[in-house]
């Protein structure tokens, strides 16, 4: 009963989609790789062959056949700053290069958008078994943790390279979890004070606790909506950075679907509302069964129909997946969204099952094609 309303639910959805969602495109996963096992492992690491950015190819076709405008980018703090120095504002010049390499490519070659993602779970020191290994960044009590000062530092120093390029979006951090949420406040609101004070007017996007879940927001003796509503920005162009999954623990690692976003993401998108916040919902997925299909399209519509959601990435392409899945097969090799993947058994990877069949039908025809990325779209603050 609950797939059959869903899909009558999504197909009246469909129809009456309005244009809200200014920023739209992929999540490029591969520069976190190269690291898991013991510990050190891959640090720096060798790129293109432990690790890579992106495939300006896969790039090429995104842009131009698929006509979308954002690229998320990951990449490892401890590779950007290196352990010998720690972290904050001393940047391992080579590997910075690459990754610059990778955004400039983005937004000046392709004149799309590029998130920034240090993808680190708000720990630095040791990602030898991410996510859920490094010292929690400004725990006090831990007396190898980076400090919430030095995290403000890096911010600043990252933020100096890139501010006079306004189509790259600074997202503070990947999916904080298991710490305190005043925690995740405090260091949030260090790097946006370090990036204002550089002067850089960018797209900040800040994350939540709990995995920065849309359905677990208002959830727990913790939880995100107590708190992150106390960010300051002087420029007022900061909004909240959203991961949901459609499977039955929202973590992405399933392939049946049955986590109607309408119904989970209904409290967020109060508090947003409440809070005259915008948020950008930088992972979702699902797999790429015919019953998913509605609770994908669900939740597409539903950012368009709501205003408080200003754009969205889907998970994930990237240049190393080859036949592995980064979402939502319960660990069966279905490929990647990545352009040309294919499953383990020479079929179509989910660029072509998830994304051609379900998402690309519902891209939104007005994205922002120039001006600096804001929380109001179309180069305005």
């Amino acid at each position: 009963m609950l797939f059959k309303s869903l899909i009558t639910a999504t197909g009246l959805l469909a129809t009456s989609v309005t244009a809200t969602i200014y920023y739209a495109g992929v999540a490029e996963s591969g520069g976190e790789f190269g690291v898991y096992g013991k510990v050190g492992t891959g640090l720096p690491g060798r790129f293109g062959v432990d690790y890579s950015f992106i495939s300006k190819p896969g790039i090429d076709v995104y842009v131009d056949q698929n006509k979308v405008n954002l690229f998320r980018v990951a990449f490892l703090l401890e590779r950007m700053c290196p352990l010998a120095t720690g972290l904050g504002a001393t940047f391992n010049e080579t590997h910075f290069s690459y990754y610059a390499d990778a955004i400039n490519y983005i937004t000046v070659n392709k004149s799309s958008y590029a998130i920034l993602d240090p993808h680190n779970y708000m720990r630095y020191n040791d990602p030898s078994s991410q996510p859920f290994s490094g010292s929690v960044i400004g725990n006090s009590s831990d007396p190898t943790a980076a400090t919430t000062a030095q995290f403000a530092a890096f911010w600043g120093a990252l933020a100096k390279r890139f501010k006079n390029n306004t189509k790259v979006i600074f997202a503070l951090m990947n999916e904080p979890h298991d710490m305190p949420t005043s925690l995740v406040l405090a260091n949030n609101q260090a790097a946006i004070n370090a990036i204002r004070k550089t002067g850089a007017k960018n797209l900040i996007l800040a994350p939540g606790n709990s995995w920065t879940g849309g359905h677990s927001w208002t959830q727990g003796s913790d939880p995100s909506s107590a708190l992150l509503q106390k960010l300051t920005d002087p420029i007022k162009n900061t909004a909240i950075d959203i991961h949901e999954y459609l499977d039955v623990d929202f973590s992405g690692g399933h392939s049946l679907c049955s986590s109607s976003a309408p119904d989970y993401l209904a409290n967020l998108t109060t508090w947003l509302q409440t809070n005259h916040l915008k948020a950008m919902i930088t992972e979702f997925g699902a797999a790429n069964g015919t019953e998913c299909k509605p609770y994908l399209e669900g939740i597409i519509n539903y950012m368009a129909q709501n205003d408080e959601y200003i754009g969205w990435t889907a998970w994930a392409a990237g240049p190393f997946w080859g036949t592995y899945s980064p979402c939502c097969t319960d660990s069966q090799q279905w490929g990647s969204l990545e352009p040309g993947s294919l499953a383990a058994d020479g079929s179509p990877g989910l660029y072509t099952t998830v994304w051609n069949a379900t998402i690309q039908p519902l891209l939104p025809k007005t994205l922002q094609r120039s001006g600096p990325a804001t929380v109001k779209g179309y180069g305005r603050y």
